[in-house]
């Protein structure tokens, strides 16, 4: 029987930050697995805000968010921010290597029964990404904004979450770069059935994926045609 369960559902929710008006009120809307979002709206409408209540890295006022089926608040953050991964505008790296980085996510208590990716997985992926000159003995902190952006896509990846929230992904890359990042959310939700929901300023049109588009404004999420 097929699961009709959403894999993200927001049931009544308010939020806002304590010093401005009220951003959602009220917001009741389901987001079906394998779907490709687009998040569209004016700035400070509440895109990143949305994709942070999703994460947990907001917590609403009043009402609940689920996934599959269950409230955010079911699950431990270390699981949840697993498979709901955030990629956000700014990234963010430890000190150390760049292999340090990539596999940072696998030192926690939560990853220790996941497979350490070994080498040639990390060499590949880097490939893929136009980081094929950075050797993953690279000290992290002297490779360029543009650079993070990407290792910490990889990153992210790795770990094989259900749910990928892009904020800006692409903001610090060049042209190339970027549909480098923006194509492979759209082939992994094309090919791995992962749901993707993307905030992104730049004019993007998958080609593998029929999109949906989400547009925020005005304290609603409404799904255009």
């Amino acid at each position: 029987m097929e699961n009709n369960t959403p894999v993200i559902e927001f049931s009544n929710v308010t939020f806002s930050f304590s010093d401005s008006k009220v951003l959602f009120k009220d917001l009741s809307l389901q987001l079906a697995a394998g779907k490709f979002y687009l998040i569209q709206g004016p700035s400070g409408a509440g895109k990143s805000t949305f994709l942070r209540l999703i994460n947990r890295l907001e917590e609403p006022a009043a009402g609940e968010i689920f996934f599959n089926g269950r409230p955010l608040a079911g699950y431990s953050p270390p699981l949840l921010r697993r498979s709901l991964l955030y990629i956000q505008q700014s990234p963010t790296a430890v000190e150390g290597t760049v292999r340090d980085n990539l596999l940072l996510a696998f030192s926690f208590k939560n990853n220790r029964d996941r497979q350490v990716p070994d080498d040639a997985v990390l060499r590949h992926q880097l490939d893929d990404f136009l980081l094929d000159d950075i050797d993953l003995k690279t000290n992290a902190q002297t490779l360029s904004v543009g650079q993070l952006q990407r290792l910490c896509f990889i990153r992210g990846l790795l770990l094989e979450p259900e749910v990928l929230l892009l904020d800006e992904p692409a903001s610090a890359l060049d042209e190339q770069s970027s549909r480098i990042v923006e194509h492979t959310a759209e082939r992994l939700c094309a090919e791995g059935g992962l749901t993707v929901l993307m905030v992104s300023h730049r004019r993007f049109e998958p080609r593998q994926v029929k999109p949906v588009v989400l547009k925020i404004a005005d304290g609603r999420v409404e799904e255009l045609a």
